[in-house]
């Protein structure tokens, strides 16, 4: 099955990066004799594009596929899918839902292994449930995930036998599906709201007729409510067959042990034909001047604007992938024109997108989607519209032209650079893509000789010709609305505003030339003054003589990049109760640009480097982190020391930030767990103003005045440190920081402690708090918190850990598994670094309205459990394995490197914990968890929040 599963309500933007999507293979000519040649079994087959010869293809005699990938990166892992090409669109009326309940009985038993059995088993593995064990139901797939964190052969064959038994071996029984009906009825609700409700008018408006609309994944409360095992094992053996199944196997395992593996283990699956590829329309692709307003407290208001037209069956071959090239640039110089004016002053919308995209096979559709603040719809309609108009009209400039080349150019240059060291997920992608769209899966080689093969014809007109020819024209279109209130003036107003829109003068646009960036020279290169490495991981500590500090650390896990960390001191620690939103704008400061340079300015100026540029707001530093190259260091260097010696305070940035203060706002209350984000931090921490929600008005009080006030001391004296690790020369990376942050007058040798900053409470009124929401009328959620202790006790801190981790076991055996009650209940265990004595313990898990004091009590009853006595072994075993196995991987990204070394100089405590953590996990016993239950999780100590709906506590 082929079908691309687009929510139509999506408009489809192409990127610039973008070839083709939906493709679709060819069928073999038939012969004049009586025979017709066999169908390709791939889609490379028919096509000119040279597929990858680094992956191993294959198809058993029974008809399943697979698709291998030997790769070490990172070293010792891989990756299992199982694609099943049926999902929900196979579903008869009295099915609906069932794919997805077909999904959740494969963790609930099969031949081989008892109910109940197999998430502990891979747990005993080391893989962790949700983050290593997964599976998605889509309109036309079914994908079962397994991340193995390690390649033994022993962990392959558990990983393939699983899949196995998945495939054809699940019992379905009639007891198990009664008891995962509550989990899978959970899961529903946990999913409705104001988003899924949008999504369902936009269908029933595009494609009033269209199967897929019928089609949702998660299916009607009818079914749900009566599915039978016999109803879910027809639909089982119906459409899990070999022929209509892909494996896909992509890690650190030899080739040929892995494709032994897969025909030990699937080939007895009997054959049996592929189901027929369902029908997801029919769309009426004429549908025209048809005007939708759907209203929802909770949606920010929108206007789309879209044509449909009939669907293209473009074969993945080198002649499409130019076209959709062509074309994918051409839609990314609109929609780089539309970004400009979100940076705009007065910008007249908060963003819009202009593109054209697949539904399934059904149609294709062309659309303007525009997002502005309430009651503004018009003016961004007008803008927008405008914009896009004198595009279609005119064309584009070579300047546009040439900065999406630069773009394309440099990351298909990374790419090459970096092929060696490719991560397991982007071949498994690429193979899943084979299976799904017909997209040929190449080389990083061919893919940058064919642009550049191809570049010379992307001239302006080129790309204007081809973005024409492939535009459904918007004449008379489909318009949507959807916000809270309704446009004044109603639908005709809409197509009004639709028609002046495309009425305004226009006039070709203006090539403005190259744009230089003004920031090169800081000064005299910094001296280093201190040169030292850290014996246990390498790391080179360097100290400049103006305090700057810089840590490196040379590794080839990732070729070709160097991520890097930055840190000035500051942050959230210089809010006080007076002024809690003191550093707030910080994280608007990338929007403002530079003194010589707008936001806008820099996007183009930037164009082909892999560069950065903007400042966050962390708890004791402002701070940054992104990937680079060793080509671009020194720029990336560059821009982040001009932004914190000349930011551009430019107003425009913060009319941005405002634009979205009202719709926040005006969704404080719209599910439960924004009902309890919004209020939890001012209850915990006893209404302390740097923890609660301020009034709306104090965010539209701030301005950059106030804020260059706060923080010019910090950008020119503050403490400073930098990491960078990666591909790296050291030389040039000490030269590049020299150049730059070295070069900056004298810093502040240490980060401030702030240690009055550093005083919170936690509430010592204990107890029930209820909150409201306003969505559901049958969502609830129960959120428990209590105070532990900071971090400064690596033992104390590992053993809540672990805790944390035991408890969110035993919530989803007895919430989800046993009770039903619940979809995803979770717990967790924060023991701070910056707040001295402070942590907290949480428990939470959404429930229905009507099931929150049954689950109460279950609550109730699992913290009384885990302080009667010490839990059993195997569940503690279960608990930490997956700990061992990800600090074992660690190392193996560049993440885990960044984080060690970007406070390696502040904080050097950090690197001993690295190396103490193990034996003290390993040392933790069932004891010291029971211990730690009855220290901290005291039935009377937490806060228990329990919000339910507006309406249930106004009907009391």
């Amino acid at each position: 099955m082929r079908n691309f599963p687009l929510a139509a309500s999506l408009l489809l933007a192409l990127s610039p990066l973008a070839f083709t999507t939906a493709l679709a293979a060819q069928d073999a000519p038939a012969a004049e004799a009586t025979t017709q040649a066999p169908a390709p079994v791939w889609a490379f087959e028919d096509s000119d594009v040279p597929v990858d010869t680094g992956y191993t293809f294959g198809q058993l005699p029974n008809g399943m596929r697979y698709i291998i990938r030997q790769n070490a990166t990172p070293a010792g892992t891989a990756l299992v899918r199982m694609r099943i090409d049926s999902g929900a669109l196979e579903e008869t009326d009295t099915e609906r839902g069932l794919s997805h309940y077909l999904e959740h009985m494969a963790f609930n038993g099969s031949k081989g292994i008892p109910e109940g059995e197999m998430i502990k088993l891979l747990e005993r593995e080391g893989l962790a449930f949700g983050a290593d064990t997964n599976a998605s139901t889509g309109f036309d797939n079914i994908t079962y995930m397994l991340n193995l964190p390690r390649n033994d052969e022993a962990l392959l064959g558990t990983a393939l036998m699983l899949m196995r038994e998945t495939a054809s071996e699940l019992t379905i029984s009639q007891d198990a599906v009664e008891r995962e009906r509550g989990v899978i009825l959970a899961e529903r609700r946990d999913r409705a709201g104001f988003q899924q409700r949008n999504f369902e008018d936009n269908v029933a408006f595009l494609a009033p007729e269209a199967r897929y609309g019928d089609r949702i994944p998660i299916g009607t409360l009818e079914v749900l409510e009566g599915a039978t095992a016999d109803q879910i094992r027809a639909l089982y053996q119906r459409t899990y067959r070999p022929s209509n199944t892909v494996l896909v196997l992509v890690g650190d395992f030899p080739v040929e042990v892995v494709e032994a593996a897969i025909r030990t283990r699937f080939s007895d699956w009997a054959p049996a034909p592929a189901p027929a590829e369902p029908e997801a329309g029919p769309i009426d692709v004429t549908r025209k001047g048809i005007t939708d307003i759907h209203l929802d407290p909770a949606l920010s208001e929108s206007v789309t604007i879209s044509r449909l037209a009939p669907w293209r069956d473009e074969p993945d071959t080198i002649a499409n992938r130019k076209a959709a090239f062509l074309r994918g640039v051409g839609y990314a110089i609109i929609n780089r024109r539309l970004a400009r004016l979100t940076r705009s002053a007065d910008a007249p919308f908060r963003g819009a997108s202009f593109g054209s995209g697949d539904i399934f096979e059904e149609a294709r559709i062309t659309s303007l989607s525009v997002s502005s603040v309430d009651g503004e719809w018009k003016k961004g309609v007008l803008a927008a519209t405008r914009e896009v108009n004198q595009a279609l009209t005119y064309g584009f400039t070579q300047a546009e032209v040439d900065e999406q080349l630069a773009n394309i150019r440099t990351s298909l240059e990374n790419g090459v650079k970096s092929a060696d060291t490719r991560s397991n997920a982007v071949f498994a992608g690429a193979a899943l893509a084979l299976a799904s769209d017909e997209r040929v899966p190449t080389t990083p080689e061919w893919q940058l000789a064919e642009f550049e093969r191809v570049a010379p014809e992307m001239t302006p007109q080129a790309l204007w010709q081809a973005v024409t020819a492939d535009a459904a024209p918007l004449a008379d279109p489909l318009i949507r609305f959807e916000g809270r209130t309704a446009p004044e003036g109603g639908e005709a107003a809409l197509r009004m505003a639709f028609a002046e829109g495309m009425a305004q003068p226009i006039t070709a646009p203006v090539d403005k030339g190259p744009l230089a960036f003004g920031y090169t020279d800081f000064g005299p290169a910094g001296t280093v003054v201190s040169d030292t490495v850290e014996p246990r991981l390498g790391l080179r500590q360097i100290r400049f003589a103006n305090g700057v500090r810089l840590t490196l650390k040379k590794t080839d896990v990732r070729k070709d990049r160097i991520a890097f960390s930055f840190a000035l001191d500051g942050g959230n620690l210089m809010n006080t109760k007076e002024a809690p939103l003191r550093t707030y704008l910080a994280g608007s400061l990338e929007a403002g640009g530079l003194g010589k340079h707008s936001r806008d300015e820099l996007t183009t100026m930037l164009a082909g480097r892999s560069v950065a540029f903007g400042l966050g707001r962390g708890i004791d530093a402002f701070t940054a982190s992104a990937v680079t190259t060793p080509r671009d260091l020194t720029l990336q260097m560059q821009v982040m020391a001009a932004l914190i010696t000349d930011p551009g305070y430019r107003p425009e940035a913060v009319e941005q930030f405002r634009k979205g203060i009202e719709n926040f706002y005006k969704t404080l209350d719209s599910t439960p767990g924004r009902a309890l984000a919004a209020a939890q931090g001012g209850i915990i921490h006893e209404n302390d103003p740097r923890f609660a929600l301020q009034p709306k008005e104090a965010f539209f009080a701030l301005d950059f005045q106030q804020l260059r006030d706060v923080i010019g001391d910090r950008l020119a004296s503050g403490a400073i440190e930098i990491a960078l690790v990666g591909d790296l020369d050291e030389a040039e990376a000490i030269a590049a920081v020299a150049s730059t942050f070295g070069a900056l007058p004298a810093r502040e040798a240490e980060f401030n402690p702030r240690d009055e900053a550093r005083v919170v409470t936690f509430t010592a009124e204990r107890g029930q708090r209820v909150l409201t929401h306003k969505g559901e009328p049958d969502q609830a959620l129960l959120h428990w918190v209590w105070p532990t202790t900071d971090d400064s006790d690596l033992a104390e801190s590992m053993r809540l850990n672990l805790l944390a981790r035991i408890v969110r076991l035993e919530l989803t055996d007895r919430l989800r598994e046993k009770l039903g009650q619940a979809y995803s209940p979770s717990a967790a265990s924060d023991t701070s670094d910056d707040y001295p004595g402070f942590g907290t313990f949480t428990i939470s898990t959404s429930v229905a309205v009507d099931q929150v004091e049954p689950s109460r009590e279950a609550l109730k009853q699992l913290v009384a459990d885990l302080r009667q006595a010490p839990l059993d072994a195997d569940i503690i075993e279960r608990a930490r394995k997956p700990y061992f196995e990800a600090y074992n991987n660690y190392l193996k990204d560049l993440g885990g490197w960044l984080a060690l070394a970007a406070d390696a100089q502040s904080d050097p405590a950090e690197l001993d914990d690295y190396f103490n953590a193990p034996g003290i996990m390993g040392a933790i016993t069932p004891e010291d968890i029971h211990q730690m239950a009855l220290k901290y999780l005291v039935p009377e100590g937490a806060v228990e929040f329990v919000v339910v709906p507006e309406a249930s506590v106004a009907a009391e």
